[in-house]
């Protein structure tokens, strides 16, 4: 009986032996795989920080090259001429045929603005762009009203001295479409915090003639210089169309006078070569006679002999001599009838 229970205990102690190493197992494998996981996790999050790192290496490198470019006034120019040609190609207008960029308009160089506009009857709208918002930039970033109107004044004052320095070009000069040149600034908040800080602003440009606009500003302008231009390549394409046409019309009556020309000289060849057949028939009429003749009288044989010339033995040879005198008086005859027709042969192919 003790023996019975002390088995069945043995039993029960290693079913739960095994069962607390099945469960230590489990455990095992779970903490495990969270560690992979973990380590997963960990591997994906170093990546993306440095990914992330690169991108902020980037970034600061590439703003490292805006700050230098915009420390000099030849890299504003560019950067303002750059988004001046993508404001314009992304309205629809093609280079050379509705714009042309760094245009010598005076011929020696001292006029060349960024962009030309072609609109009608060959007139030009010259543009120049101006990125001068550094200030304005300043005056966006600081929490300073004072710093901020104080930047606003600077930035205005830019606008003012780019505009002079513009309006000493003399661009009108060259490109009289709107008697004046058109200053691009990319940015149509920077052009009214400019013309919010200095009132007078705006009425001094329009004495120098000079157009401050944005993007929405040129726009406008380049949407209706657009529209010249197009209708302006339509009336060229009519009048090249229609000197073709003209042209061609030419072109066709040279072609049909010559055509009659070649009828006629057909027409007098015809003339010519019926009259000559008809010439070669008459001949051949009058000659046709004589031959038959000539074929219808026989010629006797005339032998050498010691008294002279002889036909054949006897009368019968004196018979043919006397045909052969006869023969030959015939065809003496038939000479002369062929001598005479022959002229008039000739003279009657003359008379036709």
């Amino acid at each position: 009986m003790g023996s019975a229970m002390l088995g069945g205990l043995l039993v029960v102690m290693v079913l739960l032996f095994a069962a607390a190493l099945l469960v230590i197992w489990r455990l095992y494998g779970d903490s495990v795989r969270r560690a992979e996981d973990s380590a997963r996790r960990a591997e994906e999050a170093l990546r993306m920080l440095e990914a992330e790192r690169e991108r902020a290496s980037r970034n600061e490198a590439a703003l490292r090259r805006y700050e230098v470019t915009f420390a000099s006034s030849t890299g504003r120019g560019e950067l303002g001429e750059q988004a001046l040609v993508r404001t314009t190609r992304a309205l629809g207008l093609r280079e050379g045929v509705h714009f042309t960029q760094q245009t010598d308009l005076a011929g020696g160089g001292a006029a060349r603005p960024d962009l030309v506009l072609n609109v009608s009857g060959d007139r030009r709208v010259p543009v120049d762009a101006k990125a001068s918002f550094a200030a304005w930039a300043e005056a966006m970033e600081t929490d300073d009203p004072a710093e901020r109107d104080e930047a606003l004044r600077v930035h205005a004052r830019n606008i003012r001295a780019r505009a002079k320095e513009l309006a000493g070009k003399d661009y009108q000069r060259w490109a009289d479409a709107i008697y004046g040149a058109i200053m691009f600034v990319p940015s149509d908040a920077a052009v009214v915090s400019a013309l919010d800080s200095d009132p007078t602003l705006l009425g001094w440009l329009l004495e120098k003639r000079v157009f401050l606009c944005g993007p929405t500003g040129f726009g406008v302008l380049a949407s209706a210089a657009l529209f010249a231009a197009t209708e302006r390549t339509i009336a060229a394409d009519i009048e090249r169309i229609r000197a073709q046409a003209v042209e061609a019309q030419r072109a066709a009556a040279s072609a049909v006078e010559a055509v009659n020309l070649s009828g006629t000289h057909l027409q007098r060849f015809v003339s010519a070569r019926r009259r000559e057949l008809d010439a070669l028939e008459h001949f051949r009429g009058a000659v046709l006679p004589l031959a038959e003749l000539n074929d219808a009288t026989g010629v006797a044989e005339v032998r050498r002999t010691s008294e002279g010339l002889a036909g054949s033995d006897g009368p019968a040879g004196s018979e043919e001599l006397a045909g052969s005198e006869g023969s030959s008086g015939s065809e003496d005859e038939a000479g002369r009838t062929d001598r005479v027709a022959s002229r008039n042969g000739t003279g009657d192919g003359a008379a036709e």
